[in-house]
């Protein structure tokens, strides 16, 4: 596991700065690319040291034929300094895009402005529009979703199980005692409900710890996550809370301080992604470990694959989940 002082001697820049940016202090006054470098460098440490760059170095050689892949990520760039689980993805793209001597070109907000024409491959990062699908299929037929699955459209796909985390933290703080359960939560597209807040509701209403007026939706930003919890304190509330994200578990927990109320004690949460920065959180985020960078890499074999072989039925890969509890939980 990375630590603040190996991230601060390698961004070249002091602890309590690194400590400052990981724990998102809004009264910090840094640059954008400092926060962007600490990020990332923070994002490699740890991934150099996972299990997945293990298994990742038992892979064949560098292949010998120079592709050409193009990543289309539905997002701005600036959305992986908000939320380095993004930042993980294009990690382990990038990873083992450079194992296998693939060329890869990087666009963000969908733009299929790209220089090169020659494309072999497309992985795309998030959910697609209808319009956009048909432009991305007049390059090529060889296409991968990472992060979404549509089953409507013949792509693989590499995906977390999200019904199943959901349903997950619902049973642990079931078997703690809790019998209300909230959810703080995000939602990139107005037109369709997140999966994870879709299924809190569903499953938690069935066994009668869920209500409607405990959930609370913005985006999947730490701001955002700081609001929603500022408003949830002004009302009774549940003792136990569902969090969408580690990004917006950030902005709970300074509400959660500001309010001086202690935690797990009085409010207990669980967040999902396991980003860097959860290590470093006061106390340490409770939270779901989900193998972004794995998602990453992943999806580039699943492509090179597809094109090897001329494979028209779709592999639809779920990436395993598990849950790490720490100073946000009651033992």
């Amino acid at each position: 596991m990375a630590t603040l002082k190996e991230i601060a001697n390698e961004a070249k820049v002091s602890l309590a700065t690194v400590s400052r940016v990981l724990n998102e202090d809004p009264t910090l006054s840094v640059k954008e690319e400092t926060k962007r470098r600490i990020f990332e460098i923070a994002e490699k440490l740890e991934y150099k040291t996972s299990s997945t760059r293990k298994l990742a170095s038992a892979l064949p050689a560098k292949a010998k034929e120079h592709l050409h892949f193009l990543a289309l990520y539905n997002y701005k760039q600036d959305t992986e300094i908000n939320d380095p689980y993004y930042l993980a993805i294009r990690h382990g793209i990038e990873t083992q895009c450079d194992k296998f001597d693939i060329v890869l070109t990087n666009s963000y907000e969908n733009s299929l402005d790209i220089k090169n024409p020659k494309i072999d491959g497309i992985l795309l990062i998030g959910r697609q529009t209808a319009e956009q699908l048909i432009a991305i299929k007049k390059i090529t037929k060889n296409i991968v979703y990472i992060d979404y699955t549509d089953h409507d459209q013949e792509f693989d796909s590499v995906d977390i199980d999200l019904v199943r985390i959901s349903k997950e933290v619902i049973n642990f703080f079931t078997n703690q005692g809790y019998s209300r359960i909230g959810f703080i939560g995000g939602q990139d597209d107005e037109a369709t409900p997140d999966i994870r807040e879709q299924v809190f509701t569903e499953y938690g209403q069935l066994k009668g710890v869920v209500s409607e007026s405990d959930l609370y939706r913005g985006d999947f930003s730490s701001s955002s996550g700081y609001k929603l919890a500022k408003k949830m304190l002004e009302s009774d509330h549940p003792s136990a809370f569902f969090i969408a994200s580690d990004s917006i578990a950030i902005g709970v927990l300074r509400a959660i301080h500001e309010q001086g109320l202690s935690i797990p004690d009085d409010i207990a949460l669980i967040s999902v992604n396991d980003i860097p920065t959860a290590k470093f959180t006061f106390p340490s985020l409770s939270t779901v470990r989900i193998h972004s960078e794995l998602m990453g890499s992943q999806g580039v074999n699943l492509l090179m694959e597809r094109r090897r072989d001329q494979r028209v039925i779709p592999i639809n890969a779920y990436i395993p989940s598990n849950l790490r509890l720490r100073g946000t939980t009651k033992k």
